[in-house]
């Protein structure tokens, strides 16, 4: 039972369906906060050393059903039927697939991190009463299925990972004359490019997205492609070399710069590349000092000689997210952070060549006494406790962003004195307040003040209308204008907009 109890665990975040604003990625990180907090329990219940279950094969297990369900989930929401299996599937227009994690690239990466399960991690013998199971060819169905909703997706990201996977796959099985015939790759390969020109022609007769290869046909807009994005933070990173931005200000650096060249044209709160992002918000010298770090420990630990499978899948899987991790943020978001901290675990628990001649490694649980044991069932009970405090509080200030007759009962009068009081949601309560007020000379001092704050956490129309305004009523004439024209550098059509229909305040 404990085996299952840990796949559900694995499985829920990435098929979690449900969340809610403002900030729509806390519920999903609080539900795998959860989850990875029960996980040490669930191991402890089954043995005194539960190191020396399959929990490797379990945690690949639980990939492949997570990437095999939002493959579904995907193809679904692609042909335009998710509204049918609302709301345990996320709603989508007609030739998008993102599964249930709200974004392509996070739906690739699980795409190909199922696939590397598959490759590695699910083979071996099947229990006897699944014996007549085994004769089908469920591996390559099963790589057909993800490969084909990678295409879906549109994710070039996807498309150079799924590569990847493959070659690292080949790579480690070169010795072996039968690797370039596995069918399993050939599988991959074939239902890849199949699909992509499936879906691409499919866009010719209906509202479809054309997949991945009508993603790179019409990349969209040259103002938000990524090499205007890095082009900006270098040169918000040569501004501040040695000390950064300061850590989660990446977005007001972005706006409150004014770059003689092409400007990104959206708000900016990740650097899409973790090299820089460490680089603009913490200084160059940290940067390069923890990219050191990772380069020496992989160098140590030689991931090309690896010959046990379940360490080359857990390499396979870090790969696949350190690639998307120089094209965008996973390791802001739950699921990751949980596979990246398995991934680690499974390299540590699991001896490779240059470690088997050295002692045995102790089990994680091995020889624990009653009192080890009661201090790590008091931090599952602590971070669930943790946990439960964080929806709770967030729960409350999401009532502000509701309307009235839609909130709870007990917050539907003086919600915001109930709830002003949050520490960890502060500035989605300051921004509710700021968005409801009406500007006048008895308030503008304090919505100025406001405003100008909340320009760190989100950086948008509203608020920079709101610090102009109170700056122009105030006769920061000045301060005024200095905002004014980055409004108008950083959204011109919300600038104009504003221009041509508010009789609030305006500056000189």
């Amino acid at each position: 039972m404990s085996t299952y109890s840990l796949v559900c665990l694995l499985v829920l975040p990435w098929l979690n369906p449900y969340t809610f604003g403002p900030t729509h990625s806390v519920v999903p990180w609080v539900v795998s906060a959860v989850c990875a907090s029960l996980i040490p329990s669930v191991l402890l219940s089954s043995s005194a050393d539960p190191m020396r279950k399959p929990w490797p094969r379990a945690l690949a297990w639980a990939w492949i059903i997570a990437a095999i369900v939002s493959a579904l989930i995907a193809l679904i929401q692609y042909f335009g039927w998710s509204s049918l299996l609302s709301p345990w599937v996320n709603s989508t227009g007609a030739g998008e697939a993102y599964g249930n994690l709200r974004q392509r690239n996070q739906f690739a990466s699980l795409m190909n991190i199922g696939v590397a399960a598959l490759l590695w991690g699910a083979r071996g013998p099947w229990p006897p009463q699944w014996a007549k199971l085994s004769q089908w060819p469920w591996e390559r169905i099963g790589i057909v299925l993800l490969v084909s909703a990678n295409a879906a997706s549109a994710s070039r990201t996807g498309m150079v990972q799924l590569g990847l996977v493959l070659l690292l796959y080949v790579a480690w099985h070169r010795q072996d004359s039968a690797v370039w015939s596995d069918s399993c790759i050939r599988a991959a390969v074939i239902g890849y490019v199949a699909s992509a020109l499936f879906f691409v022609a499919l866009a010719n007769f209906q509202d479809a997205g054309g997949g991945v290869l009508g993603r790179v046909q019409n990349p969209g807009a040259h103002c938000s492609s990524r090499l205007v994005l890095w082009s900006n933070v270098l040169q918000l990173i040569a501004q501040r070399p040695w000390a950064g931005w300061g850590w989660d200000e990446l977005d007001f650096a972005h706006f409150t710069t004014l770059y003689p060249g092409e400007r990104f044209c959206e708000i900016l709160d990740n650097a899409h590349n973790f090299p820089l992002h460490l680089a603009v918000e913490l200084g160059i010298p940290v940067a390069l000092a923890l990219c050191l770090l990772i380069g020496f420990w992989v160098q140590k630990r030689a991931p090309w000689a690896e010959t046990n499978p379940s360490r080359q899948l857990a390499w396979t899987v870090l790969t696949v997210i350190g690639l998307h991790s120089l094209l965008e943020y996973p390791l802001w978001y739950g699921p990751f952070q949980m596979t990246v901290a398995l991934c680690a675990l499974l390299l540590w628990r699991i001896p490779g060549e240059m470690e088997r001649s050295g002692s045995a490694r102790m089990p994680l649980t091995a020889n624990l006494g009653k009192t080890r044991s009661a201090i790590l069932y008091s931090v599952t009970v602590l971070s669930i406790f943790v946990c439960s405090a964080i929806a709770w509080d967030y729960w409350r200030v999401s009532q502000l962003y509701l309307a009235t007759a839609s909130r709870a009962p007990a917050y539907r009068d003086d919600t915001f004195e109930k709830v002003k009081g949050s520490w960890l949601f502060q500035n989605q309560v300051q921004f509710a307040e700021l968005t409801t007020t009406t500007l006048d000379r008895t308030n503008a001092t304090a919505i100025n003040a406001q405003a100008k704050k909340l320009l760190h956490f989100s950086p948008e129309p509203r608020v920079i209308e709101a610090v102009i305004e109170s700056a122009t009523l105030l006769g920061k004439d000045q301060e005024a204008i200095y905002y004014l024209q980055r409004y108008k550098a950083a959204f011109p059509d919300a600038h104009a907009l504003w221009v041509a229909t508010s009789l609030g305040y305006k500056a000189p």
